[in-house]
């Protein structure tokens, strides 16, 4: 397996494309690759259909997706404004590489479909980029959860654009601006997945005894905010900062695990409690019999949460693409390029991403989508 990766900040579109794809190459030694992914800045969004179409011309046998996103990540580099573009180049040896564009379609009476399929084979893994006005992606990764169990999507939705129609997508030199764009990866290389959700839990679990909808009426049988009432009591002066601002809810995926621990939870904000009715309101529908914990998220969790994350990977991956949430970086760090400057130091490999309006990835061998993430796929040579 050979990858590369390459960043240019020119502010010509097609000299940026020209160097980061040159910088990629660098790192080919001379193997021609059959993967490409692409990330683009929104300063570029008017030449995407240049760019889409010289990496055709660049990279003629391989597949080739991408998109525009508010923020790009090359190597190091996290550029969270101004012009950016970021290209990954892969040869993967005796692997199905196979590009598909999607869109989604309400057909009537509640009904819908999603156009444009390719031919997944049942171990295929999904690099997925979203619009994020046109294609509801959740939804999609429930449906697949149902009837394709097992396989993995790992991506991100493209963040920047104010209106629908702003986002740029891209395959085979062909450019949309709405739908989703995504390559299935099967054979000998693998895509290995980390999420990393950046929180820590406080309190204790307990299992959800009355709900409706997003609201949680009962835990345990008492009050949600009884049970925050305790956590508070007992929590040092940081932690009461935390849950001020940063209170979420870790949702149990596996019920029959007891054991609890990092990348158990899927994690989802706290929107809101009534001291009055003692209901607590969060950011997902949830059920009678769930397990949750209260979690909260600040620097020093997401520090360590990633940390540990990429301290655990198995193999040895040779290259990754990194989504992480826009409010990351310096929204939650005091240092710009965190989590790239983690990834690249830790793993040693060609690194690519962008910064996402929302992460796609599997926790608990389920796929759903985040917020306040960094989702990562590693190509791992299993023959290596």
């Amino acid at each position: 397996m050979r990858v590369g990766a390459g960043l240019s900040t020119d502010v010509n579109a097609a000299r940026a494309a020209g160097e980061a794809a040159n910088l990629a190459a660098l790192e080919m030694e001379g193997e021609a690759p059959n993967l490409v992914v692409c990330l683009i800045s929104d300063d570029h969004r008017d030449s995407a259909e240049d760019v889409a179409a010289f990496l055709g011309e660049r990279f003629p046998s391989a597949a080739v997706i991408g998109c525009t996103s508010e923020g790009i990540i090359g190597g190091s580099e996290e550029l969270e404004h101004g012009p950016a573009v970021s290209i990954f180049t892969a040869f993967l040896p005796d692997t199905h590489v196979t590009p598909f564009g999607l869109q989604f379609f309400e057909t009537g009476d509640g009904e819908h479909e999603y156009r444009g399929w390719a031919t997944v084979p049942p171990d295929a893994s999904l690099i997925m980029l979203c619009d994020r006005f046109s294609f509801p992606a959740g939804h999609l990764l429930a449906e697949l959860n149902d009837t394709r169990p097992g396989t993995i999507v790992i991506g991100g939705i493209a963040a920047g654009g104010n209106e629908p129609g702003d986002t740029r997508l891209f395959y085979g030199g062909r450019v949309f601006t709405s739908g989703a764009v995504a390559v299935a990866i099967s054979g000998r290389v693998r895509v290995q997945t980390l999420v990393s959700q950046g929180c820590r839990p406080i309190g204790e679990a307990a299992t959800i005894t009355r709900a409706d909808r997003n609201i949680i009426f009962e835990l345990a049988g008492k009050r949600p905010v009884d049970r925050l009432s305790e956590i508070w009591h007992h929590a040092d002066p940081h932690d009461r900062m935390l849950m001020q601002t940063g209170l979420q809810i870790g949702k149990v995926v596996d019920e029959y695990k007891t054991d609890l621990e990092r990348g158990d939870f899927l994690i989802r904000p706290v929107m809101g409690g009534d001291s009055e009715s003692g209901v607590v309101a969060v950011g997902d529908v949830v059920e009678v019999g769930e397990t949750i914990q209260f979690h909260v998220r600040d620097p020093a969790a997401a520090d360590e949460d990633l940390r540990i994350a990429l301290e655990g990977v198995h193999g040895h991956p040779s290259g990754a693409l990194l989504f992480t949430c826009n409010g990351r970086g310096t929204n939650l760090f005091d240092e710009p390029n965190h989590d790239a400057a983690m990834v690249a130091k830790t793993l040693g490999v060609p690194l690519a991403g962008m910064f996402c309006a929302g992460e796609l990835g599997p926790v608990g061998g389920k796929n759903f989508m985040h917020g306040q993430t960094a989702s990562i796929a590693l190509f791992v040579d299993t023959a290596a």
